[in-house]
C-alpha cells in the first residue's frame, strides 16, 4: 500500500495558536487505529509485529483491502468464465484473512479501507488498472466484501486517497476534476453493495480519505469534498444531487517537516494544524443538505516523517514531540473520532539520490532495520509540554494500553542531571490526563507508567513547546 507522499517544505512555518479547549469542547475519547501493511500482511513478519503492536497498546488496526489482489485474472480485459461477482467463493481473501483472524484475537477494531488498484476488466476501456472503475462492478464486489467480511468488520472506509493520480484517474480533464464525481459515484455503488450483502445493519462506512494538500494533479481535499458532494464553492447544493449517507468523513492530515502547527497556503488544503478548516466544510455542507448534521472526522491515516530522511524527516526525538502534538491537536477538536499511526517499520531505503532513497515513508516508529526510535517508547504514553507563561507549562497526556483509569508519573530533568520525578496524575476512564508545573530553560518531560501486568513504559525525553509551536529552549 502506497501513503500519499505530502511534498515537505523547509520554509518555516506560519504559526497557529494551539489554545486548550474547554474540557466541554474536547473528545471524551478518541480511538486510535494502526497500520503496519507490509508487517501485517507478510506471515514471516506478521508474528513479530503483533506482539509489537501488542506492547505499544494496540486496539485497532486499519487494513486496506485492495481490490486487484483478492480478483481472479486481474490483468485480463474480461473476468473468467463463470465467474459471479457477488460470491466471496469467486476472490482469493486469504492474507486479509490471516490479519483479521489476529485481530479477532486480540479484540482489536479494524477499518478496513477497500481501495484500487482495481482489476483491469472493471475499468473503463481497460487500459489499466485505475481509470474510471465501473460502478456496478464495484457494487458486486462490496457485496461479496460485505458478504465475507460484514459479520466481524463493522467500520469501512471507501477508497484510499481519490484525490491522488496513484489510486484514482482521471483527476483532471481540461483542467477541471473529475475525480470527485467519479468517487461519488463508486461510494454510492459501494453502499449499494454492502446492503444487498445482508450485513449492513450496524455498519458504519466512512467517506472521502482524501489527502491533505492539492496540485495541478492532485485534487485538493476541500474542492473534493465541495465537488463530491455537489456543491459549488459557496456551498450552493445542485438540485440534481441528493443527501449522501456516511458515518464520517475520512482524511489524511499529513503535514510536513515544519510540524503540526504549518499553515498550507492554499486554502483548500487540509493538514494537522489547519482541521478547523475541514469542520468548517462539514459544517457548511451540512447546512446545505449534503451530509448528516454533525458528520464526525475520522483521521485513518498519520504520521510524522524522521531521519534518515534527509529531505522530509525531522530529528528522531522531535518525531515523538510532533506525534504527540499532533494527536494533541486532533483530540481537541470534537470532531475528530479517530486517530491514526503510520508506519510500525519505516520503508526501506532504495538506490539512488536521496530523492529516490527515501520516496518511501520513513513514519516508523522503527528504523527500517528494526532499531526502535524515540517514538517507540513515547507511543503508549505521548505526552505534550506546552509552555503557557515565563514560570508555567502545562500537560497532556495518555496512557495508551489502559482499560481504565490510572496513575502516571511525570518525571523532569534539568541539564545533565538525572531524571526526578515530579508529579503522579490519575488519568481519566479513557487514559487521558492533564497537569501543570514550573517551566525552566533546559528541562525535559517523560511519563512513566507500570501496567496491571507490570510492564513499565517509559517515553522519550520531551521539550516544552510554546502555544505558536515554537520550541523553547
Amino acid at each position: 500500500m502506497l501513503a500519499c507522499l505530502v511534498v515537505l517544505v523547509a520554509a518555516a512555518p506560519c504559526l497557529v495558536v494551539l489554545v486548550a479547549a474547554a474540557p466541554a469542547a474536547a473528545s471524551s475519547s478518541q480511538k486510535v487505529v494502526f497500520e503496519a501493511p507490509r508487517d501485517l500482511l507478510n506471515p514471516q513478519t506478521r508474528p513479530a509485529a503483533l506482539t509489537a503492536l501488542q506492547h505499544l497498546g494496540v486496539s485497532g488496526i486499519r487494513v486496506i483491502l485492495t481490490w486487484n489482489d483478492v480478483a481472479p485474472t486481474p490483468d485480463a480485459k474480461t473476468p473468467p468464465p463463470g465467474f459471479v461477482a457477488t460470491d466471496p467463493a469467486s476472490y482469493d481473501w486469504s492474507q486479509y484473512d490471516a490479519v483479521m483472524a489476529a485481530a479477532a484475537q486480540r479484540k482489536w477494531t479494524v477499518l478496513l479501507t477497500v481501495s484500487s488498484p482495481v482489476p483491469v476488466w472493471a475499468t473503463a476501456g481497460g487500459v489499466d488498472h485505475l481509470t474510471r472503475p465501473d460502478d456496478l462492478d464495484f457494487e458486486n464486489f462490496m457485496t461479496a466484501v460485505g458478504r465475507h467480511f460484514g459479520k466481524q468488520v463493522k467500520l469501512i472506509s471507501i477508497w484510499n486517497e481519490p484525490n491522488q493520480p496513484q489510486f484514482l484517474l482521471p483527476q483532471y480533464q481540461a483542467g477541471q476534476p473529475v475525480s470527485p464525481r467519479i468517487y461519488r459515484g463508486l461510494y454510492q455503488a459501494a453502499i449499494k453493495g454492502l446492503q444487498a450483502s445482508g450485513n449492513y445493519s450496524g455498519m458504519q462506512v466512512l467517506f472521502g480519505e482524501t489527502s491533505p494538500v492539492g496540485n495541478s494533479h492532485v485534487v485538493a481535499p476541500l474542492t473534493f469534498l465541495r465537488d463530491a458532494l455537489c456543491l459549488s464553492s459557496t456551498y450552493k447544493m445542485a438540485s440534481s444531487c441528493s443527501k449522501l449517507p456516511m458515518a464520517g468523513y475520512a482524511h489524511h492530515a499529513y503535514t510536513t517537516r515544519a510540524g503540526p502547527f504549518y499553515v498550507p497556503p492554499g486554502p483548500n488544503d487540509v493538514t494537522i494544524g489547519v482541521l478547523s478548516r475541514l469542520s468548517s466544510a462539514l459544517s457548511r455542507a451540512a447546512a446545505a443538505g449534503a451530509i448528516p448534521t454533525g458528520t464526525p472526522i475520522y483521521l485513518t491515516e498519520f504520521g510524522i516523517q524522521s531521519f534518515p530522511d534527509p529531505i522530509f524527516g525531522v530529528p528522531l526525538a522531535q518525531q515523538a514531540e510532533y506525534l504527540g502534538i499532533s494527536e494533541h491537536i486532533a483530540y481537541e477538536n470534537p470532531r475528530v473520532k479517530l486517530f491514526s499511526q503510520y508506519l510500525l517499520r519505516d520503508d526501506p531505503t532504495l538506490p539512488g539520490p536521496p530523492i529516490d532513497a527515501y520516496s518511501g515513508f520513513q513514519s516508523g516508529l522503527e528504523l527500517a532495520n528494526g532499531t526502535k526510535k524515540p517514538s517507540y517508547s513515547s507511543w503508549p504514553v505521548p505526552l505534550t509540554v506546552t509552555r503557557r507563561s515565563t514560570s508555567s507549562v502545562t500537560f497532556w497526556g495518555l496512557v495508551r494500553p489502559t482499560a481504565g483509569a490510572t496513575n502516571v508519573e511525570i518525571e523532569a530533568k534539568d541539564g545533565t542531571g538525572g531524571w526526578k520525578k515530579l508529579l503522579t496524575k490519575k488519568t481519566n476512564s479513557s487514559g487521558y490526563w492533564t497537569g501543570h508545573s514550573t517551566f525552566r530553560s533546559g528541562r525535559v518531560w517523560r511519563a512513566v507508567w507500570t501496567s496491571p501486568a507490570g510492564v513499565t513504559y517509559t517515553g522519550s525525553a520531551i521539550r516544552a513547546y510554546s502555544t505558536a509551536g515554537k520550541l523553547q529552549g
